[in-house]
């Protein structure tokens, strides 16, 4: 009885060493074929870039896992070496999570896309051939793609910011058409800003009190964008104060803005016809100095008691110190800054403040100039489309995640990364 236990005992171990050895290759064959290189990989130029890049592409996996790894070899001839030059996990470098527009993404959305640039570890050069292949490896096999060649070539245009070619089109065409409907009727309805309102009214009531305006162009240089609004609005104000023949002070603490507004004043009363009013002495120059400059415009204040300041341009800690002075002295005071941290002052010390934007707008409220009123209109209407792109984008992001769908990002992406 132990003997025929013992030979059925040795019976079922060579049974199961002739399994284990013809099955063996049989497992290896079953995980090569489950590792198969993707049959849809390729190598191309980087669309839309400057130049030393090239792009890999790829479907999923149907094995696709944490397990999978992707690895990126490259090499100047088909025959090697080659080089790695990236390793990343299956889940990474989906076209899907890239924020890439719609308009320039691989046919296939579940694709993966890996950029090659040049780097630390290797450099690509406009205009020659190099060879890409891609191996996977799961821990225990490895499958290679065959080598495919693509030459990297800067591109004139990029396809990724044609949003921006679109809307600048189109912005480009309502501002023509702003300016020729304003050539029409220079007149046209602008929304009401009571600060610009009251510019006659200062004038009038210097006029009528014989007093001199006190016109001030702020702390800074030409180079800021509220020194020239400032001394664009010195020409509409210099215009109307030599039709009253009313005295106009306009000191200054940097010489070429002086220089500048000097120009402009006397080219204002030229074309007013009243070039003999004009007097050099009107702008003048009294230091470069920020309080020395603010004590003598806050002395003129004192001794001559204008009727009318007009405090424009981008000013510093003297704001509160001269709105303050004048509103002593008793003058109607137009303040106008694009200091966000200095309107507060303004708008507390003055009789009425132009805010931002509403400064820069001022030269087309007063001289009705078509070109100007056109833009003027022309920004509106590109404001208010802005505007309810970002309501009605933030209204179609929201419903895609409600809905888990990705069709409504078709629109938004239209006026992303909009320059």
């Amino acid at each position: 009885m132990c003997k025929l236990f013992r030979i059925r005992e040795r019976v079922v171990s060579i049974g199961f060493a002739i399994v284990v050895v013809f099955l063996s290759p049989l497992s290896g064959a079953i995980a090569q074929a489950q590792l198969q290189a993707p049959q849809s990989f390729r190598v191309m130029d980087t669309f839309d870039d400057g130049g030393r890049s090239l792009t890999l592409g790829w479907s999923a996996l149907p094995r696709d896992g944490s397990s999978i790894q992707y690895r990126v070899l490259i090499a100047e001839s088909m025959d090697g070496p080659y080089q790695e030059v990236a390793v990343f996990p299956e889940d990474q470098h989906v076209q899907k999570d890239m924020k890439i527009p719609w308009w320039t993404r691989l046919p296939a959305q579940d694709d993966h896309r890996f950029y090659l640039r040049s780097g630390d570890q290797f450099s690509l050069e406009d205009g020659t051939l190099y060879w890409v292949k891609l191996a996977i490896s799961d821990g225990m096999h490895v499958a290679e793609t065959r080598p495919l060649s693509a030459t990297p070539h800067p591109n004139l245009f990029n396809r990724a910011q044609a949003n921006n070619l679109l809307l600048l089109i189109l912005f480009t065409a309502a501002v023509l058409f702003s300016i020729r409907r304003a050539r029409k009727n220079p007149h046209r309805f602008l929304r009401r800003i009571a600060g610009l309102d009251a510019v006659e009214e200062a004038i009038g009531r210097a006029t009528e009190m014989g007093k001199p305006i006190l016109y001030l162009t702020g702390s800074a240089s030409m180079d800021n964008p509220s020194t020239i609004a400032a001394t664009v609005v010195l020409s509409e104000v210099a215009k109307k104060v030599s039709t009253y023949e009313t005295g106009l002070i306009v000191p200054h603490r940097d010489p070429i803005v002086l220089a500048i507004c000097q120009e402009i004043t006397k080219e204002a009363y030229t074309q007013m016809g009243h070039p003999d009013a004009y007097s050099p002495e009107m702008n003048f120059y009294i230091t470069d100095d920020q309080f020395s400059y603010t004590a003598a415009v806050q002395g003129i204040m004192l001794r001559e008691r204008p009727a009318a300041i007009f405090l424009l341009g981008y000013y510093y800690a003297e704001s509160l110190l001269l709105a303050e002075t004048g509103h002593e002295a008793g003058a109607i005071q137009i303040a106008g800054t694009d200091a966000d941290h200095q309107l507060p002052f303004f708008v507390i010390a003055c009789d009425y403040t132009l805010m931002g934007e509403e400064l820069y707008a001022a030269s087309a409220y007063l001289s009705r100039e078509p070109v100007l009123v056109g833009t003027l209109r022309a920004q509106d209407v590109g404001k208010a489309v802005l505007l309810g792109a970002l309501t009605i984008g933030a209204a179609l992001l929201t419903a895609g995640e409600i809905f888990h769908t990705e069709m409504f990002t078709y629109a938004v992406q239209v006026f992303s990364d909009f320059k």
